[in-house]
């Protein structure tokens, strides 16, 4: 007497083709969404060279000075302290680096007299941890009249510079594209080496350098 044949259990071809098919639409959503997550960063990162330089515009209208290096801030915003590290203070400049730390100059004081003014939100307490700002990826903010690129190899003309430190590479290149001409070395937006006040030039940041850390500064 034949035993029964025993049947085999498994995934047909087309339940195979279904799986491949549910994975490969999971995997294009993940990727889709660290896109968009990417993008809303360098959107973000953006957004901050084109606030400051509108902090420089708005203070200059309304009281015929710039912020940090007016002469009268002590009575154009209440509480403001006027900068004292600088015999230029009211020359029409920011001076001191842009990524200072001394509370008497004017790079420095530009956030307190743009707070105390309504322009931009945060402590105008200048010995708070918080009264530096940050940008998306957690690195520091700044601005200043004076050259940040001491060599370059081409002219990187400005009035003012505004610096924002600790960006990827992969969103500098977005940032440099959505403002300027897609390239860190020439422009009016470009990357140097992490953290510095300064550098003899820019850095041209490619692809492979997606993962490292830059100091990005715009011109205007």
């Amino acid at each position: 007497m034949r035993s029964p044949r025993k049947t085999q259990s498994g995934f047909t071809l087309v339940e195979i083709a279904i799986v491949l098919v549910i994975i490969g639409l999971l995997l294009g959503g993940v990727l889709k969404g660290q896109e968009l997550v990417n993008s809303a960063k360098a959107k973000n990162l953006s957004n901050d060279f084109r606030s400051v330089s509108s902090f420089v515009y708005a203070y200059q209208d309304r009281f015929r000075a710039l912020p940090g290096d007016d002469r009268s801030a002590a009575t154009h915003v209440n509480g403001g302290t006027n900068a004292s590290s600088s015999a230029k203070l009211g020359n029409a400049r920011i001076d001191g680096s842009w990524n200072s730390d001394a509370n008497t100059d004017e790079s420095f004081l530009f956030w307190q007299h743009v707070r105390l003014a309504g322009l931009a939100t945060g402590t105008s307490d200048t010995a708070s941890a918080d009264y530096i700002p940050r940008n998306a990826e957690g690195g520091r903010v700044g601005i200043t009249g004076n050259a940040v690129l001491t060599a370059p190899t081409t002219s990187y003309p400005g009035s003012f510079y505004v610096c924002s430190q600790g960006i990827q590479g992969r969103h500098a290149r977005q940032i440099d594209t959505t403002i300027d001409d897609g390239n860190t070395k020439t422009g009016s937006v470009r990357a140097m080496t992490d953290g510095n006040a300064t550098s003899l030039d820019a850095i041209d940041v490619q692809a492979k350098d997606d993962a490292e850390l830059y100091t990005v500064c715009m011109a205007f």
